[in-house]
């Protein structure tokens, strides 16, 4: 009794039983309208998401009876919410029941209310159909996909309706009609999206015509800009793809425009109306080593007009992003890379006149500035052009030293023969006057080609200094070993084989080592290694042929026999002949190639070569007849007649090492035991410059008999 008087208290009614009497017809009859409200709803859906009968009920008169009866239900859970309810369950188990029932009926109205909203939202799209409102009809399809899907953009900012509500989402996808709905938003999507692009394809025209050989592009974009703002602003939001307008703008314009000489035509359409164009036309041929690239100018002029062509889509589909912002997404990375590594590193220049004259860098830095203005790249973030040109002083440089190595290896390969005269006023003696002179011979052109283009190089003035010093000094340092190395990889077979290539390479190599020695006011920094190594080259290979041509003239003198032991017989002779005509032959190659003191250095070993070989099978003979001994100064005289003429001034065959001693051996053939004792003159006459005692001794066994007087000359000879 007391808890009925309590809650009859904290209703502030006077008459409790009268109250709760009023609340218990109140609650039935907002059951009998909810159910009746609810049965309505019920046909109202399965008319149009099951049975699909006509129907001409709309949802906003359905919305506002759901939010009265809403409202009094809460008012009725609000009454009975208090510390008084608890004792009039109590008393009263029916109350309680209805209070439960009350709830469940609330659950059901929300259910039916998020179905309602869903349906509100078709029918607004019906209305935004008829008035061609893309954006309102993006923003409906969007309010749809959240309603049931859940995944609204702005559900989480929403207060929820009541605690209910992941009940409610539940309740309502196990409706039948929630795979109808969904199944309707997305026809509704797909259509809005196809309606949209066939729009868009028609103020954005995109045509590929291609042929056998070449290919025609042709882009229209309208110029009626209402329209196309409109329509782009919903073509272009979260879940559009531009993938298919971005593969044809890289594969049949950006691509061909930095690869391929391309003819544009442009076509600016009336203020208002038409359609701006922009034709592309191009060979579609492998282009070949030969085909010339490009110019890098009108790469950059070209890409201008396209963007330009294409400005008309480029409006902000949000605060932070443009459409442009969208396509560069798929086609900056690719197509920076390619205008970096095709266009741009191709267009640096390979000479200082070049390079001071260029305006590489600034066209680069002014269409970068370009692509930020029109938002398709953010220059803090695609750096691909700053970092070129920031790179561009060692592009250049790099281009310059791959230019020299392929000009330095076009003149490698040229023939050694191809010759030239220098110093012609450089004789031994002016030489000898001033040995910075570089002496009268003959050089290969390659070899004067090739300090040229040194030359040329030291004249070119990099303004980027290297810490190792001058990088154009290290380029010719570079060349010059390259020179060292390639030579004689190339020419070997001709260096090893004939006398003038080797001749005319030991020259070369002296020249080169010249101009280094020339160079010391620069900074070489490998100079001296370098001039060790040019010389110890040229004088390998010249060393090489030397050692051949000996080896020809002891082949021809292993020939060499005599006939009997008292007659020389033709043999020798003819050898020596033969061996004098090879040195003949040389000469005649060797002679106005070779420095004058090179020659006569070279003559002289080779002679020497000779005279030591007659004079070893002289001293082989055991018994020398007088008719023999005869025929050996003979024999001897023919190389002291002969040797003097294969030299420019004939007293330099004086220098032969073994010369004198040959002219001696002449005169030892006609002596007399008396004038040989007399030249040795107890060791002090003139054969003891060449001769030894042992091999004095040796010829008067040959040439005398056994007898005291050759006992006595012999007793003299020691």
């Amino acid at each position: 009794m007391n808890d009925i008087k309590q809650l009859q208290n904290s209703l502030g009614y006077g008459n409790g039983f009268a109250v709760v009497d009023a609340t218990k017809s109140t609650i039935l009859d907002v059951l009998t309208r909810t159910e009746r409200f609810q049965v309505n709803v019920r046909r109202h859906i399965d008319d149009n998401y099951t049975e699909f009968m006509p129907n001409h009920t709309t949802p906003g008169v359905f919305l506002d009876q759901i939010g009265s009866l809403k409202r009094e239900v809460d008012d009725l859970l609000d009454k009975g919410a208090s510390e008084g309810l608890e004792a009039l369950d109590e008393a009263n188990a029916k109350m309680a029941a209805s209070r439960r029932q009350l709830r469940e009926i609330l659950l059901g109205l929300e259910v039916s209310d998020h179905i309602l909203k869903v349906d509100e939202v078709f029918h607004s799209m019906e209305d935004a159909k008829s008035c061609n409102d893309y954006m309102l009809l993006q923003d409906l399809l969007n309010r749809l996909r959240g309603l049931i899907y859940g995944d609204e953009p702005d559900a989480a900012k929403a207060p929820a309706a009541t605690t209910l509500a992941p009940e409610v989402r539940r309740i309502f996808q196990e409706l039948e009609c929630y795979g109808t709905m969904k199944v309707k938003y997305l026809v509704q999507a797909h259509l809005l999206q196809q309606n949209l692009q066939e729009r868009f394809d028609r103020l954005v025209q995109l045509q590929c015509k291609s042929f056998p050989t070449s290919r025609c592009v042709t882009l229209q974009v309208s110029r009626d800009e209402a329209q196309l703002q409109d329509i782009v602003q919903a073509v272009f939001q979260k879940r559009y793809s531009p993938n298919r307008l971005c593969d044809f703008l890289l594969e049949n314009c950006i691509e061909p425009l930095i690869l391929r000489p391309v003819m544009v035509e442009y076509t600016e359409a009336t203020e208002g109306q038409g359609h701006d164009q922009l034709s592309l036309s191009y060979s579609t041929k492998e282009p070949s080593a030969t085909q010339l690239r490009p110019n890098y100018k009108d790469v950059l002029a070209h890409f201008r007009l396209l963007f330009q062509t294409l400005g008309g889509i480029n409006i902000s589909v949000s605060s932070d992003q443009h459409v442009f912002g969208i396509i560069g997404e798929h086609v900056k990375d690719r197509m920076l890379k390619l205008l970096v590594d095709e266009c741009l590193k191709a267009a640096v220049p390979e000479t200082m006149e070049e390079y001071q004259s260029s305006t590489l860098c600034e066209d680069v830095t002014n269409f970068e500035q370009f692509l930020a203005d029109v938002y398709l790249i953010y220059p803090a973030q695609d750096r691909a052009l700053a970092l070129f040109v920031e790179k561009y002083p060692t592009y250049y440089r790099n281009r310059l030293l791959r230019r020299v190595l392929e000009t330095a290896r076009d003149i490698v390969q040229r023939d050694l023969q191809d010759m030239m005269l220098v110093a012609p006023n450089n004789g031994p003696t002016e030489v000898a006057a001033n040995p910075l002179l570089f002496p009268r011979c003959m050089i290969s052109k390659s070899a004067q080609d090739y300090v040229k283009l040194m030359e040329r190089i030291l004249r070119q003035n990099v303004n980027v200094e290297s810490e190792s010093g001058n990088p154009l000094c290290d380029i010719n340092a570079s060349l010059l070993q390259t020179y060292i190395d390639q030579v004689p990889l190339v020419h070997r077979k001709l260096l090893e084989s004939i006398p003038q290539q080797s001749a005319l390479f030991h020259n070369n190599c002296m020249f080169l080592t010249h101009w280094v020695a020339q160079q010391a006011n620069r900074d070489f920094k490998s100079l001296p290694a370098l001039t060790k190594s040019l010389q110890a080259t040229g004088q390998r290979y010249l060393r090489v042929q030397i050692d051949y041509q000996i080896s020809i003239l002891k082949e021809i003198m292993d020939g060499f026999e005599f006939q009997s032991q008292h007659t020389l017989g033709t043999g020798p002779l003819k050898m020596v002949r033969q061996c004098l005509r090879q040195l003949d032959l040389l000469k005649n190659v060797w002679a106005n190639v070779l420095p004058e003191t090179v020659y006569n250095a070279t003559f002289c070993e080779l002679i020497n070569a000779l005279a030591a070989e007659l004079i070893q099978r002289v001293f082989t003979l055991r018994d020398i007849s007088a008719t023999m001994a005869t025929e050996l100064s003979d024999l001897i005289d023919v190389v002291l007649e002969r040797g003097p003429t294969l030299f420019p001034e004939p007293h330099e065959v004086l220098q032969v090492s073994l010369w004198m001693k040959l002219q001696q051996l002449k005169t030892i053939m006609n002596a007399s035991l008396k004038e040989i004792t007399e030249l040795w003159c107890n060791g002090a006459g003139p054969l003891t410059a060449n001769y030894k005692s042992d091999e004095v001794r040796h010829l008067i066994r040959a040439l005398f008999q056994d007898t005291s007087r050759r006992v006595q000359a012999m007793a003299k000879i020691s």
